[in-house]
């Protein structure tokens, strides 16, 4: 700080030298009180930012969180699901080992029929309720994201890279594949474009 006699004015009266010294003072404070303001200015500039970044911080958080629990309870029933189609698949075998003569000349035969056939469509149902659907392959092309080739099938009739036999039902829920369908594909007649993608997640 600047003493008072670096202020005093040669020849000045003592009324001259204090009012000089008293002005040098009052601008050393003014000064002083500018400087902190700004680094008082700055310090506030920084504590905004960084509670700027921690509420996007908290809310990118929220967001993971809310999108985790969504996720887990749009798939938490995939594991029972699984179990459930292999009952499905049961009652579908039950319905085609069914001869057709046997439900049309045997009413029993065609009442146990018509209760499977009406258990099988309440099964699938209550999946649907779930967001679990039945994958649509036979007359589809083949599609790797939802389709497993077993065999191939000589038919030049039908374009090559066609699903023209369905040994398993594949079933989606949501849009992540659950399983996929076990299938015969064609081959021998025209070759089908690159097929494009599903928009199925195959990553489960």
């Amino acid at each position: 700080m600047t003493t008072q006699n670096e202020h005093e004015i040669p020849g000045a009266t003592p009324e001259a030298q204090a009012e000089a010294a008293a002005s040098a003072t009052a601008t050393e404070i003014s000064d002083a009180a500018a400087s902190r303001e700004a680094e008082l200015e700055a310090e506030l500039t920084k504590i905004k930012d960084q509670l700027l970044r921690a509420v996007a911080e908290t809310e990118n958080v929220r967001r993971r969180l809310e999108q985790q629990a969504e996720e887990r309870g749009k798939y938490a029933v995939a594991g029972f699901a699984k179990d459930m189609l292999q009952v499905a698949d049961n009652l579908r075998r039950a319905l085609d080992s069914m001869p057709a003569e046997a439900r049309e000349s045997d009413a029993a035969a065609r009442t146990l029929v018509e209760g499977v056939e009406l258990t099988e469509r309440g099964m699938l149902s209550a999946l649907e309720r779930y967001g679990i659907k039945r994958i649509e392959a036979l007359g589809q092309r083949f599609d790797p994201h939802l389709h497993q080739a077993m065999m191939e099938v000589e038919d030049p009739s039908q374009p090559s890279g066609m699903v023209v036999l369905e040994m398993q039902a594949g079933y989606v829920i949501a849009e992540r594949l659950l399983r996929p369908a076990m299938v015969g594909v064609s081959k021998g007649g025209p070759k089908l474009a690159a097929n494009t993608d599903s928009g199925v997640d195959t990553t489960a």
